[in-house]
């Protein structure tokens, strides 16, 4: 099998199957202007409990059409179902939620060396590192992925990763006006994936993290993705950077199980996440006599030695200045 090959033959449109028992929807390799730098092949996203919900929806929603690798877009497994209505609802103060969203992370993660091997087989991509990718739960997995160094991981973006369902419900609970109901068995696994008390095992796999927030999100507040961002700093020399959107939770219209046309939010994450995969898995594929690139191309920038126009500088480290959206700096924004 041979890295070099975009796709098999004939494969030049979304692709849908499954893998390991785990339904995917394959994006090929579709940049005109860019082509793969290093060894990252592919790219694994996963989908969240709120919109979207599946491997579809979230294909639509954050296609990553500028990175010039295969995108694999995997459901989570929900053996036992999921909460109705997803992690902002009282769905998620009950037992069978949590059991639900640990269910689908623990098992998202279980689950992945052997759908990647398929995978690989199928549309002959050679082995390598991968890219991970996640929103909410999904975001979840791909940081468990990373704990646990289930797979080698090159580079990781997240969207309003679960850093800590315990802190979740704590915050539903006070908006909903009730405790959570939650067995011995639910509260230790809630324990068991707090992933920030894992930040160390994540922080030694090295691999670059970007971490996007929204400013009026309720499930995931802004200011726990800039608190794991400073640990993750802390505790490794590796990159990670964070940018805050003024979104909420969901990155597409309910009911999120079907592909549709991606929302505001969707597109602005979109366009970040396809940046940072960029400067990482790809180079501009020169297409002028004076190695300019395509008309229209979108460029692949190279990491500076300075701070470029837009970013400033923090700690040794560049901190993008997405235009879209808004840095925090350990504020908390009033929910929106």
């Amino acid at each position: 099998m041979s890295g070099d090959r975009s796709s098999p033959s004939g494969l030049d449109r979304p692709v849908h199957g499954s893998a390991a028992g785990i339904g995917y929807v394959a994006l090929p390799p579709s940049a005109v202007d860019a082509r793969p730098a290093g060894d990252t092949r592919l790219v694994v996203v996963w989908p969240g409990f709120e919109p979207p919900r599946t491997a579809a929806a979230m294909a639509a929603a954050v296609p990553l059409t500028g990175v010039p690798a295969w995108r694999f877009y995997l459901d989570l497994p929900a053996p036992v179902g999921r909460p109705p209505t997803g992690l902002g609802s009282g769905a998620f103060l009950e037992t069978r939620g949590m059991e639900c969203y640990g269910a689908a992370v623990e098992q998202a993660v279980e689950r992945l060396p052997a759908a990647l091997a398929e995978l690989r087989r199928t549309f002959q991509i050679a082995e390598g590192p991968v890219a991970l990718a996640g929103f909410s739960v999904g975001g979840s997995a791909a940081l468990l992925a990373l704990a646990r160094g289930v797979v080698p991981v090159s580079t990781a973006a997240l969207v309003a990763p679960v850093v800590a369902p315990g802190r979740a419900a704590r915050a539903l609970e006070k908006r909903a006006g009730r405790e959570r109901a939650w067995s011995d068995r639910a509260r230790g696994l809630a324990e068991r994936l707090d992933l920030g008390a894992r930040a160390a095992d994540i922080a030694a796999r090295g691999a670059a993290l970007l971490l996007i927030g929204g400013a009026r999100d309720r499930v995931v507040p802004p200011t726990e993705i800039t608190a794991l961002r400073d640990l993750l700093r802390r505790l490794g020399d590796g990159t990670v950077e964070s940018a805050t959107f003024r979104m909420g939770h969901a990155l597409a219209a309910e009911p999120g199980v079907e592909p549709r046309p991606p929302i505001t939010e969707a597109v602005r994450v979109d366009g970040v996440l396809n940046d940072w995969f960029r400067e990482r898995l790809a180079e501009v594929v020169p297409d002028h006599a004076d190695g300019s690139p395509p008309a229209g191309a979108r460029p692949a920038p190279a990491a500076p030695a300075a701070p470029r126009e837009g970013e400033r500088r923090e700690g040794g480290r560049h901190e993008r200045q997405v235009p879209v959206a808004v840095r925090l700096e350990g504020t908390a924004f009033p929910p929106g």
